[in-house]
C-alpha cells in the first residue's frame, strides 16, 4: 500500500550473494548457524521465515517476501516488496565469522530497476544509495547498470577478494586449465506484463492450495528433479523453493495483480544450454516482456556457451531482442539480454 492508499506492491526483489574463503576447518558451515539466529538477522530486513526445506547440501527457506538460500560457504538472500537486505549484512558477517568464515571471497548485490523506487526504505532509495552502503562495508567493490538507464535496466554490485589463492581442491577443465573447486552459474529471468489468465492460478479464490497452483501453472515440471517447497499467500501471491540432490536450487516468486505482475525465476541448476529452460518459463508465464540475465563461472558448463545459446535462442524464438550486454570478470562471464514481443 502506497502513502496515498493506493494498492501496489513491489516484485522486483534485491539479490545478495556471498561467498566465503574456503575454511581449513572442514566442520566449519554457515547451516549450523541456527534458526533464531537467521530470524534476527532477517527481522534486520523486515520479512520471516515461513517454511523451510533442506538436504545435504542446501537449507531452503521460504520467506515472508521471497526466499534464502543456505549452504556451506554460500549464502543467498532474495527479497521483494520495501525489504532492508543490506541492513542484515553487519550481523550477518558476524554469524559467519563465528562460523568459521571470516573472509568474503565473492559479493553480488543485484536487481532491476524499481517500479515504484519511491516506496523504498534506506538504504533503498536508489542504486547509488546502495553503493555507498555496500563501499563502506567493501571498499574495493564496483558498481555496474546494463540496459537502458531511462527504461529498463538491471543493476549489478560486485566484490571479489581477487588475491586468494586457489584451493587445494582443484579440478582440471577440458582444456587443461586449473579450475576451482566450485563450479557456479546462475540464471534470472525477471518477467513483466504476465498473461491474466495464468496469474489468476495464483489467486486463494481460484485455488486454496500452493500444491495445486503449482501443478495447475505446470511450475512442478520446469526442473522436475526438483523437490518443491511453495506456497500460496492470501488474497494472492506466490513464492516456491526447489532443491535436488546436487545441491542444486530454484525459485519462482509471483506478484499476480494486473496492474503490476511480476515473476522472478532463479536457478542455479548446470547446464550447458539454457535455451530449453527459459522455453518453459517463458511459455510457462506467458510474459508481455522479460530480461535474461546468466552468470557463470569458469568451471561452468556455461561458461563458455552462454554468448552462442543467447543467440541460438533468439533465432528460434518468437521474441525481439532489445537489449544484450556481456561482461568479463576476473571469475565469472555475465550475460544480459532484454526481450518484447515481435508485435512490440
Amino acid at each position: 500500500m502506497l502513502e496515498n492508499g493506493e494498492h501496489f506492491f513491489e516484485g522486483v526483489e534485491k539479490l545478495l550473494e556471498i561467498w566465503f574463503e574456503e575454511s581449513p576447518n572442514s566442520e566449519n558451515d554457515l547451516r549450523n548457524i541456527s534458526r533464531s539466529d537467521w530470524e534476527n538477522v532477517l527481522s534486520h530486513v523486515n520479512c520471516e521465515i515461513i517454511s523451510t526445506s533442506k538436504n545435504d547440501i542446501i537449507d531452503a527457506f521460504v520467506l515472508s517476501e521471497s526466499s534464502m538460500f543456505v549452504s556451506k560457504r554460500r549464502w543467498i538472500l532474495k527479497t521483494c516488496g520495501t525489504t532492508t537486505p543490506l541492513k542484515c549484512l553487519s550481523l550477518l558477517l558476524k554469524l559467519a565469522s563465528t562460523n568459521g568464515y571470516n573472509v568474503v571471497a565473492d559479493l553480488f548485490y543485484s536487481r532491476k530497476n524499481f517500479t515504484r523506487p519511491e516506496a523504498q526504505i534506506t538504504p533503498h532509495q536508489g542504486f547509488t544509495e546502495e553503493v555507498t552502503y555496500l563501499d563502506s562495508v567493501f571498499p574495493n567493490g564496483r558498481s555496474y547498470c546494463l540496459g537502458s538507464m531511462n527504461l529498463e535496466c538491471w543493476y549489478l554490485y560486485t566484490f571479489s577478494r581477487s588475491d586468494i589463492k586457489v584451493s587445494p581442491e582443484q579440478t582440471i577443465d577440458a582444456k587443461g586449465s586449473e579450475c576451482e573447486s566450485d563450479p557456479d552459474q546462475t540464471i534470472e529471468i525477471l518477467m513483466q506484463d504476465l498473461d491474466p489468465e495464468t496469474m489468476g492460478i495464483f489467486h486463494k479464490d481460484k485455488f486454496s492450495s500452493a500444491h495445486e497452483a503449482t501443478v495447475k501453472s505446470g511450475i512442478d515440471s520446469i526442473l522436475p528433479s526438483m523437490h518443491i517447497d511453495d506456497f500460496l499467500f492470501d488474497p494472492c501471491g506466490y513464492s516456491m523453493n526447489g532443491i535436488n540432490d546436487k545441491g542444486e536450487y530454484m525459485t519462482i516468486h509471483i506478484t499476480p495483480e494486473n496492474q503490476f505482475s511480476y515473476v522472478s525465476f532463479e536457478t542455479n541448476a548446470a547446464l550447458s544450454n539454457y535455451r530449453k529452460l527459459i522455453n518453459k518459463v517463458i511459455n510457462t508465464f506467458k510474459p508481455g516482456k522479460f530480461i535474461v540475465t546468466i552468470f557463470a563461472n569458469k568451471c561452468s558448463l556455461a561458461y563458455e556457451t552462454m554468448k552462442e545459446l543467447e543467440v541460438e535462442y533468439s533465432k528460434v524464438s518468437h521474441w525481439k531482442r532489445t537489449d544484450m550486454q556481456c561482461c568479463n570478470f576476473p571469475s565469472y562471464n555475465l550475460l544480459f539480454a532484454q526481450y518484447s514481443h515481435t508485435d512490440a
